[in-house]
């Protein structure tokens, strides 16, 4: 599952390494949630739809699978939550939707983003593709 930095990473094509990962994978094994949707349509729109970059994330969309958010992102998400808390470790509200919504599809997600590796050990499997020597870690 692709976070929103990760997915605008593939959308502009830098840097290279999202996409060069990306084209190594089979495209019916990349999601996104609908969460991330959502982010990339409102800086789509904060921008003030210009025609090429609007152009770049609908022809993204038709690619990868979104997935809707539903209940069981939604009991990941407290679960996720309280764990995060009772560890002092705080996400941005979208960031928290996107990594219960990845813990609920057993998916790993794939961001830039270091918040996510403050998650508690266990519970989110996280890997970047920007910094391969990075790569994170796996539940």
């Amino acid at each position: 599952m692709l976070d929103t930095n990760m997915a605008s990473y593939v959308i502009k094509g830098h840097p290279p390494e999202a996409r060069e990962r990306l084209a190594a994978l089979p495209m019916d094994s990349i999601l996104i949630s609908a969460v991330t949707q959502a982010e990339l349509l409102y800086g789509l729109a904060r921008k003030g739809h210009p025609a090429a970059f609007g152009s770049l994330i609908k022809e993204f969309l038709r690619r990868v699978q979104v997935l809707p958010w539903d209940s069981a992102a939604a009991a990941a998400y407290g679960d996720l939550r309280a764990s995060c808390a009772a560890s002092g470790v705080a996400l941005g509200a979208l960031d928290m939707l996107i990594a219960a919504h990845a813990v609920a599809t057993k998916s790993i997600l794939v961001t830039h983003d270091k918040a996510f590796r403050l998650v508690p050990e266990g519970i989110l499997a996280v890997e970047d593709w920007i910094n391969a020597g990075e790569a994170g870690r796996t539940k």
